[in-house]
């Protein structure tokens, strides 16, 4: 018996019935695929478990030696959008490794849970609820958003998305984008500023960008050092495109709130020094998970996978 044309070597028998639906939408039979459950533990056991498959899924790292050992394999359907942190991408091309993302799955989810993470944020909910909890009864001030100015960077769909959510409840949306044309100065109707202008001017600040070289480290000590104290600062992006050590001395002076869902690296220690950080709202990297937007992925993914198999 041939080996399967296609493989997915670290599922979670949660992704059962989501492979099954996204190959039925895509005409595929259950049997062309190989699936094997949980990350494989070496690069010794990717090899195995892709086999002589040309097409895998993938939803963790994999390691460049189990690349350099996959001759057959010519594509790599990435579940999700941050294929950069868990492939190596210029080795995937030099051994000529077709690497494939799926965007779009998750804008309504993440922007519900950026904006769900800046209401968070500017009403002191975690902290309220802890302290009820507690049985204390310590009423506190908080944040109205309406009618103050949120700033989003990055102009995707996400954000987008963000942007109309923002408008929702009264807030005015400032924006920065990678991909505009010199000089524009609306995005739609979203006006555009500069980055220190943007920082400077907004109430709150949500950051939608992509992983790339260009924005690792992008948000740096002179933009933190730009919000005006009060700010908040959300993140459901990527940890690497805010500059570590600007985050956390700006957290220090204690006069910012950073409400982040993405971390580096992940996950987060239970000794990391942001578990413990002035002004912080945390969740564990889960802006895209529902059940909505695993539906999507999936079927986005196995498109990918079979669309035109090599």
């Amino acid at each position: 018996m041939s080996s399967p044309r296609f493989a997915f070597p670290d599922a979670s028998p949660d992704d059962e019935a989501l492979l099954a639906r996204g190959l039925e939408a895509a005409g595929v039979d259950r049997d062309r695929i190989d699936v094997s459950y949980g990350v494989p533990s070496d690069a010794d056991e990717w090899v195995e478990r892709i086999g002589e498959a040309e097409a895998t899924l993938l939803g963790w790292s994999i390691p460049n030696e189990a690349l350099r050992r996959l001759p057959r394999l010519r594509r790599i359907s990435f579940l999700g959008t941050g294929a950069a942190d868990n492939v190596d991408l210029r080795l995937a091309e030099e051994l000529g490794i077709e690497v494939r993302t799926v965007r779009g799955y998750g804008d309504d989810a993440v922007a519900e849970h950026a904006l769900a993470l800046l209401l968070a944020a500017a009403r002191g909910i975690p902290l309220l609820d802890r302290e009820m909890r507690e049985g204390q009864w310590a009423a506190r001030p908080g944040v109205q958003l309406a009618g103050k100015t949120l700033g989003i960077v990055g102009l995707g769909g996400i954000g987008m998305r963000m942007a109309t959510l923002a408008q929702g409840i009264g807030m005015r949306v400032v924006g920065w984008n990678r991909s505009v044309r010199d000089g524009a100065t609306q995005y739609g109707s979203i006006p555009l500023l500069d980055l220190p202008e943007l920082f400077a001017r907004s109430a709150a600040v949500s950051l939608h960008l992509a992983l790339t070289p260009e924005s690792t480290g992008i948000i740096d000590a002179a933009l933190m050092d730009a919000l005006a104290p009060g700010a908040i600062l959300v993140n459901t992006a990527r940890a690497a495109i805010v500059d570590r050590e600007a985050l956390m001395a700006r957290l220090h002076r204690g006069d910012i709130v950073a409400a982040l869902d993405v971390f580096d690296p992940e996950p987060l220690p239970a000794d990391d020094p942001l578990r413990s950080a002035p002004g912080t709202v945390l969740t564990p990297h889960v802006a895209y998970d529902t059940p909505e937007a695993a539906e999507a992925l999936f079927r986005l993914a196995v498109a990918n996978l079979v669309e035109s198999a090599p």
